[in-house]
């Protein structure tokens, strides 16, 4: 898989940050507009319990390996943190231009759409962050 930057920073730079840093720029539980390689991503990042929480909003461009890019990276810090999970909601089920290629790759990771209480409906999956690949089995 190709290195891809996010925002400009490696995963290793970005992983270098300090706990403090992080929670202020990124696990916040607001949303985000953040570039991944070629693409834009509207996400929203949390800590709750023994997960972490990424919640996509929107994904314009990329094709590169943004997702996995980010998956890799969530994997990571999770480990890092000693956290059990990494849950995934992605807004993708009701878009007016849906991405079917997007689709295709949650479905095939294991992901179902799922309305979930405050968040709505959304493909989810929660995965173990031990995991070799925190998108699903």
């Amino acid at each position: 898989m190709k290195r891809l930057l996010i925002e400009g920073y490696t995963a290793d730079e970005i992983l270098a940050l300090s706990n403090e840093d992080l929670h202020a720029i990124v696990l916040r539980n607001e949303a985000i507009v953040f570039q991944v390689g070629s693409a834009s991503l509207l996400g929203q990042f949390s800590v709750a319990d023994d997960a972490l929480i990424i919640e996509l909003g929107h994904i314009d461009g990329g094709g590169e390996g943004a997702l996995p890019s980010l998956a890799s990276l969530a994997v990571r810090y999770a480990k890092r943190e000693r956290l059990a999970y990494i849950e995934w909601r992605v807004h993708a089920v009701n878009c007016a231009k849906p991405n079917l290629k997007l689709r295709r790759v949650l479905v095939r990771r294991g992901f179902v759409v799922r309305n979930l209480p405050g968040v709505g409906e959304c493909y989810w999956a929660r995965v173990p962050a031990v995991s070799a690949s925190s998108m699903g089995a």
